[in-house]
């Protein structure tokens, strides 16, 4: 079943709504067409599917092949310290000081995708919600970056 984002439900679509979607008021939306998960309603998406626009390939060069997706996170160091250590996520020229990075969801692993979405959900949930959150979750032992 294809979404009107460009993705297939077999592609992992599937598995990225559902860890989303568990993140606590997490609600699903459409945003210039592609699929966005805000943390709370109206909020600030936190994961959302990214295609590469006739700008970003006439900056970048062409787009990689499969489902990329954005993933918000707290801040510079975070995107830094993330894009260092994992070669499945990269970034744009548009993406330039904000806090988010890219990946190719066909290429990330399931674990890897779970933190990426909590890490995203945790950088943009309201206050509240995300201390909730974390006591409810002592085992993280503060390893997730969060604002």
């Amino acid at each position: 079943m294809s979404g009107g984002d460009g993705a297939t439900e077999g592609d992992g679509l599937a598995a990225l709504r559902a860890l989303a979607l568990e993140m606590p008021g997490a609600e699903e939306g459409v945003r210039f067409g592609h699929v966005v998960w805000r943390a709370a309603p109206g909020g600030t998406g936190f994961v959302w599917v990214r295609p590469f626009s006739k700008a970003d390939v006439q900056r970048d060069g062409p787009a990689p092949e499969g489902t990329i997706v954005a993933f918000r996170v707290a801040d510079d160091d975070t995107k830094r310290a993330l894009l260092a250590g994992e070669s499945a996520l990269f970034t744009i020229q548009h993406f330039d000081g904000f806090p988010a990075v890219l990946g190719v969801l066909e290429a990330l692993d399931a674990a890897l995708l779970g933190e990426l979405v909590i890490e995203a959900w945790l950088a943009t949930a309201p206050a509240t919600a995300r201390r909730a959150w974390l006591d409810a979750h002592p085992e993280l032992g503060g390893d997730i970056a969060h604002p």
